[in-house]
């Protein structure tokens, strides 16, 4: 965990840093955890994490890492960017070399080896030599009764020959108790892809771990803790107001949080309604910027025609409203659903019943 000074603004509206709390995941991590001390072959030890964007995965690798870290695993945390699999190689040397300052008997052999390649795919020779500095790497930590830990982030633009790889990889060191632990984060979309190819397959065994928005009641009880330590006390009614803001939404979460702090040092004194109404628009026109455009730009023409429909209703929507908004025929609104749930962009919440994923989003698409 990052030790804080108690007087500096604890909130991090920055992709997968550390939250001064952690909301409404209580739990999530026991499995992994758990697998930790079983060292091999726990169900935990093979997660996945989806969710919208700003919903959190990359802070819950973090804390996944952390909980390994203290139990004396390694760990490499990447993200899926191209050459992947050659930097998570180049990690696991530097860690086998370290491991290997003890008896010659003990010495990892091949560290002298060229280096591994940032191409997609990894030629066979050093996916060959890939293998066995994993093999080696893993039964050096065997023996110290830890293990490895790898967290792949953004899934969403991996190569798909390189998720291949490692998961060949990971099946095999798995298969030979050895102790490894994989976890992915991912949009919904790009998950579903990856389970749905054969190249991945035994992926379908991972824990998926669908991340959601937390209980406003959860964000308001940690609002009233965080900002507890200010020298001006906050009105429980202004941190309530400022909690519903949030909708839950871990990213909003923090921008809330965080424009309400760095008001109260400028005006250090008791903040109005005012004050709060001026903290919560900023943090919206950080969220639209940063989340919501961007949400927005993979999607299709037909599929923002879809949300434009959708935006018509102040809450959930109907999908045969939606249906009947865009004249078409009730297999191709089916089509459309699946697509928005997948790229985390809408959530089913009743029967029949679509609501949109990203607080904010809503009223954006009004404006587009």
């Amino acid at each position: 965990m990052v030790e804080r000074n108690p007087t500096q603004n604890p909130f991090r509206p920055t992709a997968g840093a550390e939250p001064p709390q952690l909301i409404g995941r209580a739990g999530l991590l026991d499995e992994f955890a758990y697998g930790l001390q079983i060292r091999s072959g726990a169900p935990g030890l093979l997660t996945i994490f989806t969710g919208a964007r700003g919903i959190g995965k990359t802070v819950m690798l973090g804390e996944a890492e952390d909980i390994a870290r203290a139990q004396g695993w390694v760990v490499v945390s990447e993200t899926a960017t191209t050459g992947f699999l050659g930097r998570i190689g180049e990690a696991m040397r530097a860690a086998a070399e370290e491991l290997g300052h003890g008896p010659a008997g003990r010495r990892i052999t091949g560290i002298g080896a060229a280096g591994f390649s940032i191409t997609s795919q990894l030629p066979p020779a050093q996916q060959l030599g890939w293998r066995q500095l994993g093999e080696q790497l893993l039964r050096l930590l065997d023996e110290k009764r830890t293990g490895l830990v790898i967290t792949l982030d953004e899934i969403h633009g991996a190569n798909r020959d390189e998720l291949a790889q490692l998961a060949a990889f990971v099946q095999h060191f798995i298969r030979d108790g050895l102790p490894i632990a994989l976890l992915f984060a991912g949009l919904p979309a790009a998950v579903s892809d990856l389970l749905n190819e054969g190249v991945a397959t035994f992926l379908r065994r991972a824990d998926r771990i669908d991340l959601h928005a937390a209980a406003i009641r959860d964000v308001e009880v940690s609002y009233a803790e965080t900002f507890a330590s200010l020298e001006y006390p906050v009105d429980p009614g202004l941190i309530r107001k400022a909690a519903e803001s949030t909708g839950g939404y871990p990213f909003l979460i923090q921008l809330v949080g965080y424009h309400l702090w760095q008001l109260a040092e400028v005006k250090q004194g008791l903040l109005s309604e005012a004050d709060i109404d001026l903290a919560l628009a900023a943090a919206h026109q950080r969220n639209t910027r940063v989340v919501l455009a961007a949400a927005l730009a993979t999607v299709s023409p037909k599929d923002l025609e879809f949300l434009r429909a959708m935006s018509q209703d102040d809450g959930p929507s109907n999908t045969a409203d939606i249906g009947r908004r865009l004249g078409d025929a009730k297999n191709t609104v089916g089509n459309y659903r699946a697509r928005l749930i997948d790229a985390g962009l809408v959530q089913p919440v009743g029967r029949g019943l679509l609501e949109f994923a990203i607080p904010g989003l809503r009223e954006y698409v009004r404006e587009t």
